[in-house]
């Protein structure tokens, strides 16, 4: 049978406006998919709608992503009762307790209303300079060191900081969120001082308020060796001279 043919017999099943449709669709998927693939970082759900509509139910279930190889990732957890990071195949959880201390654990499963991850199974390590302090300098310095890199990525840090603050969402049952500042209700903050740790950070210059805030280019949540303190990092000031970083090797 010619194309001609099958063409034709398409457009006779199918109203023209359908099979538009579907071309369409098809096309979008192929570039979706191939966007996937160069970058190897998936991102799901969007922080803005998370912020700004309200959308706090979860729309992935980390034991769908954590069994593969060397995954790496985070976000909040559903309804913004708790912070997530899933780090090479584990899944940390941290929530606030009724006194306002914090509570990590390992769980074996867990929703995100948004969340970005990646299978890494090698990183380039190198030591950060100096003049490497803030979180600001970071981001300036990974901008600068990646600019022929395929983005967006996920990366690692990794040493001593001398102060920094995380916080650990922890949205009162029933709340509703129309805003950034609805979504922190009851948002708790936490410092840690002289404290050996490793930090997971999202990269891209393409997720404003998908995935990282308005204001910039990365997204990052830090955990404390020990295990026992992990959050959505807001402040820092790393150790000069004993901090690395590590980026995917292509």
């Amino acid at each position: 049978m010619s194309d001609e043919t099958i063409q034709s017999s398409s457009m006779l099943r199918y109203p023209k406006t359908l099979v538009y449709f579907l071309w369409l669709l098809i096309c979008s998927l192929e570039v979706a998919m191939a966007q996937t693939t160069q970058t190897d970082v998936r991102v799901v759900g969007e922080m803005r709608k998370v912020m700004w509509m309200g959308q706090l139910e979860g729309v992935i279930e980390l034991d769908s992503v954590a069994s593969k190889e060397h995954v790496y990732g985070l976000g909040p957890v559903q309804y913004l009762t708790g912070e997530l990071l899933l780090y090479d195949g584990t899944t940390y959880r941290s929530v606030v307790m009724p006194d306002s201390s914090m509570k990590v654990e390992e769980v074996n499963s867990e929703k995100a209303p948004f969340f970005a991850y990646s299978s890494v199974k090698q990183w380039s390590t190198e030591k950060v300079p100096t003049t490497i302090r803030t979180m600001s300098d970071l981001e300036r310095y990974i901008d600068e060191l990646t600019q022929d890199s395929v983005r967006p990525f996920l990366f690692r840090v990794s040493g001593v900081v001398e102060h920094a603050v995380i916080h650990v969402v922890n949205l009162p049952e029933g709340s509703e969120v129309s805003s950034p500042s609805e979504a922190h209700q009851g948002q708790v903050n936490y410092e840690l001082d002289e404290e050996t740790v490793e930090i997971l950070g999202f990269f891209s210059t393409e997720h404003k308020a998908i995935f990282t805030h308005h204001d910039t280019y990365v997204h990052m949540h830090l955990m404390s060796s020990d295990r026992q303190m992990m959050g959505h990092l807001d402040e820092v000031l790393f150790k000069a001279g004993d901090i690395k970083l590590h980026l995917p090797q292509n």
